[in-house]
């Protein structure tokens, strides 16, 4: 579910930065490597050039609190062109070069807004900011597209906290603590995270604010003293959740049984999906289809955690979560059919669960597992469970299901002839039709009841 950062290698030319815009965000600078057919645009600098080995030993781009790294800083080289070609990438820029970079806003009401929540006046150029933390341009350009953040070129955009968020990070690597690619995917894991997040707070506070707080305001106007409210409450907030998380998810993993498990462990993963949507799309307005999709995702949300499950992941109309074990996931199942049938306004809902081996990453969950349970939920009637095979031999092996239900009621009988008490079941196994399933060859699933009480 990730996108690999790009990448450079060495680079030639002179130590003066190009400003051409460079797909990985990397420009030129240091004293070794090849070459290639980008010209260098760098313009007269302050500063004197780079040398190898050095903090500043290469140039081209570092990231933005909004946006990443692109090109060399013009801040830096020696005056005019050398005219000698750089290489600026591991993917040579074309001749027609095109420039993907996004200039920062003027707007005075967003610079305002930006410096109250980083807490800092813009001062620092992509290469600027590297050179000040003593990061190579090249790794300084991965962490910066590993958050998510746009190429900004060479302008004056990043702050005091951009710089010292590259120095912890490169900190990390130095000691010893993180290896490079494990940093990256650290940056990337924990930007895609808050994007979303604050993506979402800021739709949600904002579309609350149907009346302004003074006659004439604008939302935009609205927005700053809203933010200057919010924002502190917020980040503590943040942090207590995290740190929630951190350590639930730390004692998962030092229950592991052993090392392996705690990369590739046996879960019970299901897929919960809303039938029809497609067809749902096109007869709802916009504003009632993203209600019906928040009203999903919160319900299924509230039932996945209040039950001991983990949700991995919301697709609008499908959910994706896991459990440590068959039960949890089951009774998580038949909770969210139970729940949704009782509201007229969703579709019906089916859900597939799989049990078995699953290799986590960056909070998602990869493996044939996963992909037999999204292949369960396809074929699934509506209004019902299916399990695979390995699940329902789970919840009989932990006594939560009847290996049959003849032999259910055999066990009921005696045991009501010899007065004692029959053995009791929270779920109902009927085994279906063996069929075929795309990719993953010949599949038996099982319908998943209650038992009655």
């Amino acid at each position: 579910m990730t996108v690999d950062d790009a990448s450079s290698g060495d680079v030639a030319g002179p130590a003066e930065p190009s400003a051409t815009a460079d797909p990985s965000g990397t420009g030129s600078g240091t004293t070794s490597g090849g070459s290639s057919g980008a010209p260098n645009r760098a313009s007269a600098g302050g500063s004197s050039g780079t040398s190898s080995g050095g903090a500043s030993g290469t140039s081209g781009a570092a990231g933005a609190s909004s946006a990443t790294p692109s090109a060399a800083d013009g801040s830096s080289g020696s005056s005019g062109s050398s005219g000698a070609p750089e290489s600026s990438s591991a993917y040579p820029t074309p001749h027609h070069v095109v420039d993907h970079t996004v200039e920062p806003t003027d707007d005075p009401l967003a610079i305002r807004l930006e410096q109250l929540i980083l807490g800092a006046d813009r001062r620092y150029t992509p290469f600027q900011a590297a050179r000040t933390a003593g990061v190579s341009m090249e790794l300084a350009s991965r962490f910066w597209r590993a958050m998510g953040f746009a190429d900004i070129g060479q302008a004056k955009a990043l702050t005091e906290a951009d710089v010292l968020a590259l120095r912890r990070l490169a900190g990390l690597v130095e000691a010893g603590l993180l290896s490079e690619p494990m940093a990256v995917q650290v940056a990337r894991s924990t930007g895609q995270t808050t994007a979303r997040l604050a993506e979402w707070q800021i739709d949600s506070f904002l579309e609350g604010l149907t009346e302004p707080p003074e006659p004439g305001m604008t939302r935009t106007e609205v927005t700053y003293p809203l933010v200057e409210l919010l924002l502190p409450e917020l980040e503590e907030f943040l942090i207590y959740v995290w740190r929630r998380q951190l350590a639930a998810a730390t004692g998962r993993v030092v229950q592991a049984a052993d090392d392996e498990e705690m990369v590739d462990r046996r879960l019970a993963v299901g897929f919960a999906d809303l039938v029809g949507f497609t067809r749902l799309t096109r007869r709802l307005e916009e504003e009632e289809l993203g209600e019906l999709v928040e009203a999903f995702e919160t319900t299924c949300a509230d039932l996945v955690a209040a039950h001991g499950g983990r949700l991995i992941k919301t697709l609008g109309d499908e959910v994706l979560y896991a459990a440590d074990d068959a039960g949890t996931a089951a009774e998580i199942a038949l909770r969210l059919i139970e729940t949704l049938s009782h509201d007229e306004t969703m579709p019906a809902l089916r859900v597939g669960i799989a049990f078995g081996t699953v290799t986590t990453r960056m909070g998602d969950v990869f493996g044939t597992t996963v992909n037999l349970a999204s292949r369960l939920t396809s074929i699934a009637p509506k209004d019902a469970v299916l399990v695979d095979s390995a699940l329902a031999e789970e919840l009989t092996r932990t006594g939560e299901a009847p290996v049959s239900e003849t032999g259910a009621a055999e066990e009921a009988a005696r045991a009501e002839k010899e007065g004692e008490r029959a053995p009791t079941y929270r779920f109902a196994l009927q085994p279906m039709w063996q069929r075929p399933v795309r990719g993953l060859g010949v599949v038996e699933p099982w319908l998943l009841g209650r038992r009655p009480t």
